[in-house]
């Protein structure tokens, strides 16, 4: 008995380490898909001029490649969680290829907006399974592991309008079929990921399937999910204000030439990536909605100063706000899978897929209203969507809930 006791004192169950090198490589995947995807609003005053489109038809634009986008990811999401597919990662990377290359010829508006499409259908594929793949890299750390993977995202958004500056503008709309070796490059790396997720999957149907019920005494996951939509609502239809139209903004208040603009883009960008890296591992440490309530109502005052600030000003104040704005989102993802567990990647999906749908229908309505009263007073009406943040008082404390197994 005692020479067994000891052994097990020797040989203790060793906890599951997180694995980095998967969450390195998934979130350069999406750095590069994401990369791809910016270089769309970033080269709309190329698109505006070839094109001769008004705002209405630029929103149009963001619209198709959003709806595309997020419509089909609950859906891949829901699919998958029935029936995993690890190397379906790798094909989607191929659709966003294609379309891509069809951007980089396309002839008329009608084709322009199928090959945004096939860029949006790439993404509804890759967001879901991505951020499945980053949850079962996490090891229980699950708001470090979503920041890893959504950071690596929206560095590479804050890259595309750089490179646009640097690439496209200068040579030109078919300059863009040169970001296919970019898309190739995501297709090898998300195939090295699929063989490790496939991995996983054998593994976990050795295991004995955990539980994934409610338990008693936990509330209806209906209201906070409806108020999460709400601050939803409220993030994404600001923030697309300012990734769709800064640029127009600064060249119409401050008469600025198109490349300072895009940098000014660039500002905004970089500081959504830092807020995302951020939002996560907080989120661990001293719970997801106390980081949902300050990132999104935090941000109001500096909002509602952007309409009215100088060139000097706007840049250090967009930054605030994409560092405050995006730290919600990991939370918010973490925070509904921890109300759905075992729906990874229907939630997933439908959030990310969310995101697109709610950035879309806010760039054309926003574009919309821009042609009707003007680029400055969409900021004026904007600056108020913050205030929306006040609804994360209502959503209950998932720490001080009875734990659910996954």
């Amino acid at each position: 008995m005692t020479q067994h006791a000891q052994t097990d004192r020797q040989s203790p169950v060793r906890p599951e380490r997180i694995a980095l090198k998967v969450l390195g490589a998934i979130s350069l995947a999406h750095f590069l898909n994401d990369l791809i995807q910016s270089l769309i609003p970033a080269i709309y005053p190329l698109l505006k001029d070839s094109f001769q489109l008004s705002f209405t038809q630029i929103g149009l634009i963001t619209l198709t490649f959003q709806m595309s986008a997020s419509l089909l990811q609950p859906a891949v999401g829901l699919y998958t969680d029935r029936h995993p597919q690890p190397y379906s990662l790798t094909w989607g990377m191929g659709c966003t290829l294609i379309g891509l290359i069809a951007l980089s010829v396309a002839p008329s508006y009608g084709l322009l907006l199928l090959a945004v499409g096939l860029v949006g259908a790439g993404s509804a594929v890759f967001h879901p399974e991505s951020s499945r793949v980053a949850r079962m890299a996490s090891a229980g750390r699950y708001g470090l592991a979503q920041s890893i993977f959504q950071v690596g995202g929206n560095g590479g958004t804050s890259a595309g309008p750089l490179l646009a500056a640097l690439i496209v503008i200068p040579q030109g709309r078919p300059s863009l079929a040169w970001f296919s070796l970019v898309a190739l490059l995501a297709m090898i790396i998300l195939w090295r990921v699929g063989g490790w997720y496939q991995q996983k999957q054998s593994q976990a149907r050795l295991k004995p399937l955990a539980s994934v019920q409610r338990e008693k005494g936990q509330p209806s996951a209906v209201w906070p999910l409806v108020v999460l939509l709400v601050l939803m609502f409220s993030k994404f239809f600001y923030t697309t204000s300012l990734h769709s139209y800064l640029t127009f903004y600064l060249m119409h208040k401050f008469q600025v030439p198109v490349q300072a603009a895009q940098l000014h883009l660039f500002v905004f960008l970089f500081g959504v990536a830092l807020g995302t890296m951020t939002g996560g591992p907080i989120g661990d440490r001293i719970g997801r909605k106390q980081v949902i309530w300050w990132s999104i109502f935090g941000a109001a005052p500096f909002a509602l100063a952007l309409p009215y600030a100088s060139l000097f000003w706007t840049g250090p104040l967009t930054f605030v706000i994409g560092l405050f704005m995006a730290s919600a989102f990991p939370a918010m993802v973490v925070y509904a899978q921890e109300l759905f567990p075992g729906k990874v990647g229907m939630i997933s999906g439908l959030f990310f897929g969310l995101a697109f749908g709610l950035a879309g229908i806010g760039a054309a309505i926003l574009g919309w209203l821009a042609d009707m009263h003007g680029i400055e007073a969409v900021y004026r009406l904007c600056a108020w969507l913050p205030l929306l943040g006040l609804a994360a008082v209502l959503l209950p404390d998932l720490r001080q809930l009875p734990h659910v197994d996954e």
